[in-house]
């Protein structure tokens, strides 16, 4: 790879990885108040997903890993903020990563298998932490949640993707 496509690359990961934390960011102002706590749009996904379709696996576990550690030093608690988002960031990614790769399955499906997934890893932290199985009702509530989610973020990553396969990356 020339330099000058490795500078581009850095930057276009710098862009990503502020639009992920700007997203973040946006969404934790935005008072979600569904009678379910923990629900969050998971916006900064559909950045994800676009980053598993256009980009490559390591650059997009890179960006994950950056935005959980970022975001819990900007926004909050870092230690268990950190905790449930690397549980939900690393599941959802994962399986997203794999689900990828399966031919005729369309992003949009990935995005939000990932956005269930994102929750069950979270719960699934939770039980673990608090030491209470109980939760495992909350989860099937929340992968409903991140299932439309995905729907939502998939769509948007779809979109963007659409218009940027001339682009090349």
């Amino acid at each position: 790879m020339s330099k000058r496509n490795q500078t581009k690359r850095v930057a276009l990961c710098g862009l990503l990885l502020s639009m992920m934390l700007v997203l973040g960011w946006v969404e934790h102002m935005i008072p979600l108040n569904a009678g379910i706590p923990g629900i969050k749009l998971g916006l900064s996904n559909g950045v994800l997903v676009f980053a598993v379709y256009m980009l490559d696996v390591p650059t997009a576990y890179t960006l994950m890993v950056l935005k959980v550690v970022l975001s819990c030093a900007f926004l909050g608690n870092p230690a268990s903020m950190m905790i449930y988002g690397f549980a939900g960031g690393l599941l959802s990614l994962t399986g997203m990563v794999l689900l990828s790769r399966v031919k005729g399955l369309h992003c949009v499906t990935v995005s939000m298998v990932g956005g269930a997934l994102h929750n069950m890893g979270q719960v699934s932290a939770a039980m673990v932490m608090l030491s209470t199985p109980n939760l495992m009702y909350y989860m099937a509530v929340l992968m409903v949640f991140g299932l439309l989610v995905g729907l939502l973020t998939g769509v948007c990553a779809n979109l963007v993707m659409k218009h940027m396969k001339h682009v090349h990356l």
